[in-house]
């Protein structure tokens, strides 16, 4: 009996397989396994925003992680495997859909890799591409929240042709990582094989049914005339991810010790299928607690663009409502960075960074950060602002200025919040999911006093991967819809963080310092970073 899905879900430095019994959610294996040559810290260069990610890191690391998912299980249980990624995660690839870099000619060139979501080296494409914008007859960025991100498709891929003549001429077509997955597991052969994701292609590829899919050809030759014939070598048509791209092909039933017959579904960005497998509902707010942030809705009836927010597309979380996404371009890779900063001190150690800084009461130290450490992805995107640390003095230590940083990411989760309400879009309650949501108490507490609402967790460690489960019952016709399939085997709610009185009220004070110092700065930025 098939009774068992797959949930593969690709983050920024693993990927994990979740095996999961499709009747009640149960969960019967799962792996994690880490990207290799990203462990290693191959193609990438922080001080530049370059980050690159070689497709046999995705490749290896996935069959490593399914094989030992099914140890001890009957494999011939399996039915579907659903897909999901980080995104806007993009690649070049050749006539047959494949990745430049799986080429021996361009096995070690970074603009043959995928480009993962938080490389910003695009920051001037995407200021000429929002400029052209502007300019257009018709508003192709009405869907994206009005403003176009170094973080995303188009941006990514005009940089990429500037930068390499080798690859611009070996280039046929480009694909986002949700979409070539499914594609390598079904075996297509052909890049105008691909199915897209609508997840993908309406929040960061311009593309709705209001202009007949993409934007036209000439509004991108007036940009740069390298962008010449790009659309009409991608795609015309996007699918939900509750239909099926194909069946798993010879090659990797073989390399997976699967049947031919299991379905793959239409992959996604992993924060929309987090959003499913934490059951979302309308007026709350699915928010990924990550090396970045995701936060996600759902609206039934929405008649209006909500500004400065990464994409408004309808089936892209759940088939029949519109999805709404924002984020936060550094959240735990903040924390990260200021770890890595401490590694050669003894001021501290740093398994007592973070219970010292919840010791300290908010509003004592005087020191306020912003989180702008890698731009700003929402509201209103702008990859050319930087983090920054004011308030500092001789007495400082590193547990103030790490309260101050966690302070900082809450600080622009509420702005998100507000911008939401600002746009009528009712925010009652938050859902944290992603592996900081299990692992800091204090970030959690933090983020529910300075935005001044419930924030629940959930009790399951591999959310994005359950959602992509939940997806893969549908394809295999286990449930007649993703509400029914959300029903059975979503994750349950495991604590609520619930706002203190008296430390929202000191934050909203905070709150309106770190918002008048991001005006300053951004403003200051704006003037000399061109």
């Amino acid at each position: 009996m098939k009774d068992i899905v797959i949930g593969l879900d690709f983050g920024t430095d693993s990927v994990r397989a979740l095996l999961v019994r499709a009747s009640d959610g149960g969960i019967l294996g799962s792996a994690v396994r880490n990207y290799p040559r990203w462990s290693d810290g191959l193609y990438c260069d922080a001080l530049s925003g370059r980050f690159r990610q070689h497709p046999l890191d995705y490749v290896e690391a996935m069959t490593s992680a399914v094989k030992a998912a099914l140890c001890g299980v009957d494999a011939s249980r399996v039915a579907a495997i659903g897909v999901d990624t980080t995104g806007s995660t993009v690649c070049a690839v050749d006539g047959r859909g494949v990745p430049l870099a799986l080429l021996p000619e361009f096995a070690a060139n970074p603009n043959a890799m995928f480009f993962l979501w938080k490389d910003h080296t695009a920051v001037p494409e995407a200021a000429e591409i929002n400029a052209a914008a502007r300019e257009s007859a018709v508003n192709y960025l009405a869907y994206e929240g009005g403003i176009y991100s170094a973080e995303w498709f188009w941006s990514k891929i005009l940089h990429m042709l500037r930068t390499d003549s080798a690859v611009r001429s070996a280039a046929y077509s480009f694909v986002e990582h949700c979409d070539w997955i499914p594609a390598l597991l079904t075996g297509v052969t052909a890049a105008g094989g691909i199915m897209r994701s609508r997840c993908a292609a309406g929040a960061k590829t311009m593309w709705h049914p209001d202009w007949g899919g993409l934007p036209p050809d000439g509004f991108f030759t007036k940009i740069d005339p390298l962008l010449h014939g790009v659309t009409g070598r991608l795609f015309v048509r996007s699918h939900t991810s509750d239909a099926v791209a194909g069946r798993l092909s010879a090659e990797w039933a073989d390399r997976l010790g699967l049947a031919t017959d299991v379905a793959v579904g239409v992959g996604a960005f992993d924060c929309h299928m987090g959003a499913v497998g934490a059951r979302i509902r309308e007026g709350q707010m699915v928010k990924v607690f990550g090396t970045s942030t995701c936060d996600v809705m759902v609206a039934s009836g929405l008649d209006r663009c909500v500004r400065g927010i990464c994409g408004q597309v309808y089936g892209s979380v759940i088939p029949g409502l519109v999805g709404l996404e924002a984020g936060q371009s550094a959240f735990g890779d903040v924390y990260a960075w200021f770890r890595r900063l401490l590694s050669c001190s003894g001021e501290v150690l740093l398994s007592e960074l973070e219970p010292a800084s919840a010791r300290i009461s908010p509003g004592t130290t005087g020191i306020i950060a912003l989180d702008w450490f890698n731009g700003r992805r929402t509201p209103d995107a702008n990859g050319k602002l930087t983090g920054a640390i004011f308030g500092l003095n001789l007495g400082a230590t590193a547990p103030m200025i790490y309260r101050a940083l966690v302070e900082s990411t809450a600080y622009g989760a509420r702005k998100i919040i507000e911008r939401f309400r600002d746009e009528m879009i009712a925010v009652n309650e938050v859902v944290a999911i992603g592996g900081i949501s299990v692992k800091s108490d204090l970030v959690m507490q933090v983020c529910a006093d300075v935005c001044n609402i419930p924030i629940k967790t959930v009790a399951s460690d591999q959310v994005c991967a359950l959602g992509a489960a939940i997806f893969a019952s549908v394809n295999a016709g286990m449930y007649p819809s993703i509400p029914d399939a959300m029903e059975k085997m979503g994750a349950k709610y495991l604590k609520t963080y619930t706002p203190s009185a008296a430390d929202a009220a000191t934050y909203n004070r905070e709150y309106s310092r770190y918002c008048r110092l991001a005006a300053m700065m951004e403003q200051e930025i704006d003037t000399y970073v061109r």
